[in-house]
């Protein structure tokens, strides 16, 4: 750039151009050099290089003949070496003529090359569209062939069938895969036959035949299995088990000769029918004769007079003949619990150990049976014959429906005879617990028998408590001899009863049971009262009650989780005990509580104490003289008074401490006039050595 410009410059004539002093111009003005030059060289003056010699102050026209020079240099030394190199550049011109030769001679090959494989192109084109015409053809004769291959091996009967069918018994696995491919091929001629195939006319006679001779062999082999269920002592669960190995047959028959069918299933279900009732029937005959001799009958009742009298101290379990055991729970709720699903009872193994069982033990055993061979037959019957819901139910009233007519017709007995409320009320929830069990095997065979139970045990048990309830109500107190002031037998009787339905009842509560237990607890509160009444004594009377109100109050508690149950008791308790602190600290110390009571109402109505000198001395020196044998007395008499010792101690310590709180009340009445100026007051005991005395009688139970 700078040798042009420098060129352009010597152009224009030397003459023409002022001489320029470079030194003197402001290289930095950009404007000033513009303004100077012709307008053409204004692009060589933007080159870096000119524009880099101008701010250092260079002379352009030196610079241009160094320029020149060093590239004359540059010249001469590139002549030398192409001079130099001038043998190898004329062998190189060589190579290049000889490779211009050999590309030639490849062009015209690939050129003939192109030509023969635009030919082979077509012809290879052509064999494509004769090969896909070819596919097309094999394809059409394979779908043909497969269709004519399935067709002639669904109607041709084989000579193994014929064999297999007319003379292999019917239990046999070989038949029994034959079965399976005439049915296939009997199934297909009827299809064929509707679309008018001629070739089923030629087969047609053959499978017919065919089809009476497999009818025939599998209603006989069907008829000889059902046969096996009339053999005396034969485990018929085993004969169901070999008939679902040939559950085919029945649908072989269903399928193919529909009355064949229909007569097998009749004679399985009238030969079950009489097998399962004769077999239930014998049953619960020998089983009902392992009921223990003496049961509940309608004197039975709750307020009906105790011929065996029982004290304190006596043994909890007692003969079946005492009548308490008709109201006591014990262990006869196993049943609904460990002994549940356990093992039926045998009669014989039963009688030969002369063991006796109660009736709700010998109902769970008739039922769990029942449950058990309902849930076997009906899951056969959903199996062998292929039917579910309504019409599985049908099939399995017609086999169990003799059978459930007699145990209902059993316990149709047994409830109107029946005066034992917890035996009904264990069976009413056995029933509940079995329906629980079929529901969980997914059977709903024996819901209609047990809800028919139901209607049958409810009435029984409601009436059943109406009549204690009865008993309770008309008890006359008068005509049951003496009473004592220990719990009486009734309601003893009423706590082990009401303790034994309320907990049975905690598994699945029913309002009904608690309708008709609140009526008998309301009636044996005022039998309880009207009891207490025969008592002279208001204190006598208090602990009847007491003794009373506790038992029940503790036989409830601890079997039962009911609150409500206990409440009533409990509230009842509290208020006679309260009483009967009051009555027992009245002899002792009756003088120095009722003059606190007075002056506790004048104080609280403000008004002024009201006492002379003398009476109060004989209040504070009676009880300084009398307060340890008071406190003595007292409890030799609660300790004798309580059948149940740590109530009894409760009690006591209960009136104790009533009377620390009456006699510091006392005490601090002596800090207002007139009392406060009497000379007594320094002979007031201090009211920890009361405490100390009150400490010795500290409960021990």
């Amino acid at each position: 750039m700078a040798e042009a410009f420098v060129d352009e410059l010597a152009v224009e004539g030397d003459d023409d151009i002022p001489e320029l002093n470079l030194g003197e111009l402001d290289l930095t003005s950009q404007d000033y050099i513009l303004d100077e030059v012709p307008e053409h060289i204004e692009e060589n003056l933007e080159d870096e290089l000119v524009q880099e010699a101008l701010r250092k102050g260079v002379d352009l026209r030196q610079y241009s003949r160094q320029i020149e020079a060093d590239l004359l240099g540059v010249e001469n030394q590139s002549i030398e070496d192409y001079i130099k190199e001038s043998r190898h550049i004329a062998k190189l011109h060589r190579q290049i003529q000889s490779c211009d030769t050999i590309l030639e001679r490849m062009e015209q090959m690939l050129s003939t090359f192109q030509e023969d494989l635009g030919s082979i192109s077509t012809e290879i084109q052509t064999l494509q569209e004769q090969s896909w015409s070819m596919n097309i053809k094999l394809k059409n004769r394979q779908s043909v062939k497969g269709e004519l291959s399935q067709f002639v091996d669904d109607i041709v009967v084989t000579d193994g069938m014929v064999k297999h069918i007319l003379d292999t018994p019917p239990l046999e696995q070989q038949f029994v895969e034959q079965l399976h491919e005439l049915d296939h091929k009997l199934n297909f001629a009827k299809l064929q036959s509707f679309r008018d195939t001629a070739a089923i006319a030629d087969v047609k006679d053959v499978l017919e035949r065919l089809r009476i001779k497999a009818v025939s062999k599998v209603r006989d082999s069907l008829m000889t299995l059902v046969a096996q269920f009339r053999k005396p002592l034969k485990d018929y669960q085993v004969i169901q088990h070999n008939m679902l190995k040939f559950r085919y047959f029945y649908e072989f028959l269903s399928a193919h000769h529909r009355q064949i069918a229909a007569e097998v299933q009749t004679e399985y279900i009238d030969t079950m029918s009489k097998v399962l009732y004769s077999y239930f029937k014998a049953y619960q005959s020998r089983l009902m004769k392992l009921q223990y001799e003496v049961v509940a009958d309608r004197d039975d009742l709750m307020a009906t007079e105790d011929t065996v009298k029982r004290g304190f101290f006596s043994a909890s379990r007692v003969p079946l003949k005492n009548r308490s055991t008709v109201f006591t729970l014990g262990d006869r709720a196993c049943v609904l619990t460990t002994e549940l699903e356990d093992p039926i009872i045998v009669p014989h193994a039963a009688a030969k150990s002369e063991k006796k069982f109660s009736f709700e033990s010998l109902f769970r055993s008739l039922n769990y049976a029942l449950l058990d061979n309902a849930c076997r037959e009906y899951l056969f019957i959903v199996d062998f014959f292929t039917v579910n819901g309504d019409d599985a139910l049908a099939l399995f009233n017609a086999i169990f429906g003799r059978t459930l007519q007699i145990l209902q017709k059993n316990m149709e007995n047994y409830a109107h005879s029946c005066y034992d409320a917890i035996g009904v009320f264990l069976c009413i929830h056995i029933s509940d617990r079995f329906r629980d069990v079929m529901h969980r095997r997914n059977v709903p065979a024996l819901d209609r028998y047990f809800e028919k139970v139901d209607s049958l045990l409810w009435p029984q048990f409601n009436h059943i408590v109406e009549l204690n309830i009865a008993s309770v109500r008309e008890c006359d107190p008068q005509k049951l001899g003496s009473v004592d002031i220990m719990p009486h037998y009734i309601t003893r009787r009423y706590a082990e009863f009401s303790a034994a339905i309320v907990g049975v009842n905690e598994a699945n509560p029913d309002e009904r049971v608690k309708r008709s237990l609140a009526s008998l607890q309301s009636e044996v509160e005022n039998f309880i009262l009207r009891l207490a009444a025969e008592f002279p004594g208001r204190k006598e009377q208090l602990i009847f009650l007491i003794n009373n109100y506790d038992m029940m109050l503790a036989v409830l508690t601890e079997r039962t989780t009911d609150a409500k149950e206990t409440e009533s008791f409990q509230q009842l308790l509290t208020a006679r005990t309260q009483e009967f602190v009051e009555e027992i600290l009245a002899p002792g110390f009756g003088g120095m509580i009722g003059f606190v009571k007075d002056a506790d109402v004048r104080l609280e109505r403000k008004r002024p104490l009201q006492a002379d000198e003398r009476h109060m001395e004989q209040l504070v020196r009676g009880f300084s003289a009398d307060w340890k044998r008071g406190i003595e007395s007292i409890d030799q008499e609660v300790m004798r008074s309580f059948s149940n010792f740590k109530n009894g101690t409760a009690i006591l310590q209960r009136a104790l401490m009533q009377l620390i709180q009456y006699y510091h009340r006392f005490t601090k009445l002596f800090s207002h006039p007139p009392l406060k100026a009497m000379a007594v007051r320094s002979e007031l005991i201090n009211i920890h050595h009361i405490m100390v005395e009150v400490k010795k009688h500290k409960t021990t139970f």
